[in-house]
C-alpha cells in the first residue's frame, strides 16, 4: 500500500518539484530510505552508491548526485541500512555490525526493481570506493536487461591487513562450529570491526582477484575513474586494472575522495560516459 501511495504522488507532483524521499521496508523492521532526483524520461536513470558505512550525504556522492540532475538526470541515491532502521548517520567501526554483503546486494536489487516499477528500463550503476565495490558484485549477481552501464569510482577491494586466506579459513570454522558470538576484526579503514562471523566473511572474501574477475565477466559497458594520488587502494591496484585492459580513465593527483578541484573530473567523466548510453536506442 505505502509502494501504491508513493506511486500516486510521484504521478501528480508538479513539474516544478525535482525531488523526493522515498522509503522501502528492506527487511521486516528495516526500513531504509533514497532520496529520488527527478530528471529527463530521455535519459537513463542512475542508481548512485556511497561508500563503506557512510550515507547518500557522503560529500563524494551528494556532489555528483547535484551535478546529474543539473545535467537532466534521474538519480536514486540511497543510503544502505547496514540493518539499522531509517539509517541517517555513518555508522562507527566500533559498532555492533550485523550486516553483510547478501544484505547489501539485496537492497540494491529492491532499489533497482523500484527504479524499474517506477518506468524505468535504462539504469547505470554508479558506486564509489566501497560502494562501486557492491554494485559490481550486484552487477555479476543479479544480471537484468534494465541495467546498461556501470562506473566504479575509486573501486576498492575489500582490505584486511591479515592474511587472506588464514581469516577466511579461521571465519569458516567459527560458522562450521556453530559459532555465533561477535568476531573482531580490520575491515577497509575499521581496525576494531566487530562482526558475526558470517558477515564479517561475506566481505572478506572480495579480493583484488575476484575484483578483476567480475570486471572480466561484467554484462555492461564499464567505467573506471581511478586517481593516482590515492593513498587508499592497494598497491599495484591501478596495474592490475590496466592489465585486464577495463576501460578506465587516470585523474592525475586525484584521492581516493576525488575531492577539491578533483570533483570536477569525476562530474565529466561520468557524464561523459552517460552521453554514450544517452545516444544508443533503448532496448
Amino acid at each position: 500500500m505505502r509502494l501504491l501511495l508513493l506511486t500516486l504522488l510521484l504521478s501528480v507532483l508538479p513539474v516544478t518539484t525535482h525531488a523526493a524521499i522515498v522509503r522501502q521496508d528492506m527487511r521486516p523492521g528495516i526500513p531504509a530510505t533514497a532520496e529520488y532526483l527527478i530528471g529527463e524520461r530521455s535519459k537513463p536513470a542512475v542508481l548512485l552508491l556511497h561508500g563503506f558505512l557512510q550515507t547518500r550525504e557522503f560529500a563524494t556522492v551528494a556532489t555528483l548526485s547535484r551535478s546529474l540532475q543539473d545535467a537532466g538526470y534521474t538519480v536514486l541515491l540511497p543510503t544502505l541500512s547496514l540493518n539499522i532502521p531509517n539509517r541517517s548517520q555513518s555508522l562507527a567501526c566500533e559498532a555492533v555490525h550485523k550486516h553483510s554483503l547478501d544484505d547489501d546486494l539485496a537492497e540494491i536489487d529492491r532499489w533497482v526493481s523500484w527504479l524499474k516499477m517506477h518506468g524505468q528500463r535504462n539504469i547505470v550503476l554508479v558506486g564509489h570506493s566501497f560502494g562501486s565495490l557492491q554494485l559490481l558484485m550486484y552487477l555479476n549477481s543479479h544480471p537484468d536487461p534494465a541495467i546498461k552501464g556501470y562506473i566504479g569510482a575509486s573501486l576498492i577491494e575489500a582490505q584486511v591487513p591479515v592474511p587472506r586466506a588464514d581469516l577466511i579459513s579461521g571465519l569458516e570454522a567459527a560458522i562450521a562450529a556453530g559459532q555465533h558470538r561477535l568476531v573482531t576484526g580490520s575491515l577497509s579503514f575499521c581496525r576494531h570491526y566487530a562482526s558475526t562471523p558470517e558477515g564479517l566473511l561475506s566481505y572478506v572474501r572480495i579480493d583484488q582477484p575476484r575484483l578483476l574477475a567480475a570486471l572480466k565477466q561484467a554484462p555492461v559497458r564499464t567505467l573506471l575513474i581511478m586517481g593516482d594520488g590515492d593513498t587508499i587502494i592497494g598497491r599495484g591496484w591501478l596495474k592490475a586494472l590496466q592489465h585486464i585492459r577495463t576501460p578506465m580513465v587516470i585523474v592525475r593527483g586525484a584521492s581516493h575522495f576525488m575531492d577539491g578541484e578533483h570533483e570536477f573530473d569525476l562530474q565529466d567523466n561520468v557524464l561523459a560516459f552517460l552521453a554514450t548510453l544517452s545516444q544508443a536506442p533503448a532496448r
